[in-house]
């Protein structure tokens, strides 16, 4: 399994914008190249937010975020970031990053996760 340390959240304004990063500490020849974000506010269930694959030739977002966020990954560093922007009231939730060994938007394929950040976004 990969370790996962989430950071960067916090609070902001409607329309503002935060840059989440995940850190990973892998072992040699670890295969959970795949990592994604995900998000869970209260009472609701995990959601998909973003995935990038270990070449970041393969991204995809979920509708909610399209054009609004931005994913990206430093393999050299092992770091994962995801750049917010125009953030809503709704986009309020504990932000996950995942790691899996195959490219997903489903949370039972990911195998290692972080403990998550929390983001508030207040209108």
């Amino acid at each position: 399994q990969v370790s996962l340390v989430e950071s960067g959240g916090g609070s902001v304004q409607a329309g503002g914008s935060l840059r989440l990063s995940c850190a990973a500490s892998v072992r040699t020849f670890n295969s959970e190249t795949a990592r994604a974000w995900f998000r869970q506010a209260p009472g609701k269930e995990r959601e998909f937010v973003a995935r990038i694959s270990w070449s970041g030739e393969n991204i995809y977002y979920a509708d909610s975020v399209k054009g609004r966020f931005t994913i990206s990954r430093d393999n050299a560093k092992n770091m994962v970031y995801l750049q917010m922007a125009s953030l809503k009231p709704e986009d309020t939730a504990v932000y996950y990053c995942a790691a899996s060994r195959y490219l997903s938007s489903v949370p039972d394929d990911f195998t290692s996760w972080g403990q998550g950040t929390q983001v508030t976004v207040s209108s």
